[in-house]
């Protein structure tokens, strides 16, 4: 979907300044909110893409005038509270009032201990791939209302295959409980005048991984 989240090519945000010896964390909450999107995750409620598309759904002022990690615990709480994991007065009083909901399976200390693996999104190929390394691609217009992948300042623009990085869970779909939707994913490559115009620097390239829906021959 089109939002303020959506910052790339995007002036007047000023200069990034990064921290020096910055922390993992600036303070213990921030822990216990990736603990808790962590947990979610491992037991089958929330993903990724359900974590970015309930942020995106923040309203404009709040998702740039909250940090990072309060992002991520504002969308988490958006999003269980829509399927019935929470209740607005749980959150409020911070303990449970009702009977949880069953999940697949929970985050126990001995699965943390164990290594917790990040699970991998290749997925079996539904249809044959498209397109293959050295093709002209055109990006398509894309304004989802929903969770997307393809960002604005690519879309509709001319790249170039420069590799398959196989057949993998489809963000836009998933994000939006319409399940793993298997789809191609390719590695494409830019100029920057492309995306940028006449004024961007000539030597300039930049690659995206786009999913084969995103693309068109050109």
């Amino acid at each position: 979907m089109d939002g303020v989240h959506d910052m790339g090519g995007m002036d007047g945000f000023g200069k990034v300044e990064a921290e020096r010896g910055e922390p993992v964390f600036h303070a213990p909450w921030e822990g216990r909110v990736l603990a808790m999107s962590r947990s979610m995750g491992y037991a089958g409620v929330y993903s990724a893409d359900h974590s970015r598309f309930a942020q995106e759904r923040l309203p404009p002022t709040t998702y740039l005038g909250t940090s990072y990690y309060q992002r991520w615990q504002l969308g988490m709480e958006k999003y269980l509270l829509e399927r019935g994991y929470v209740t607005a007065e749980e959150l409020a009083t911070g303990h449970a009032l009702h009977p949880g909901k069953p999940l697949k399976r929970k985050l126990t200390l001995d699965v943390v201990s164990a290594g917790l693996a990040r699970p991998s999104f290749h997925r079996q190929q539904q249809a044959p791939q498209r397109f293959k390394p050295g093709d002209r691609v055109r990006t398509r217009n894309l304004h989802p209302v929903t969770h997307t992948r393809l960002p604005r300042y690519a879309r509709d623009k001319l790249g170039v295959i420069e590799s398959c990085r196989g057949c993998q869970v489809y963000p836009d779909s998933f994000a939006a409980d319409r399940g793993v939707d298997p789809q191609w994913l390719y590695t494409v490559v830019f100029i920057g005048q492309e995306l940028w115009g006449p004024d961007a620097d000539p030597t300039i390239t930049i690659t995206i991984d786009a999913f084969e829906p995103y693309l068109d021959p050109a």
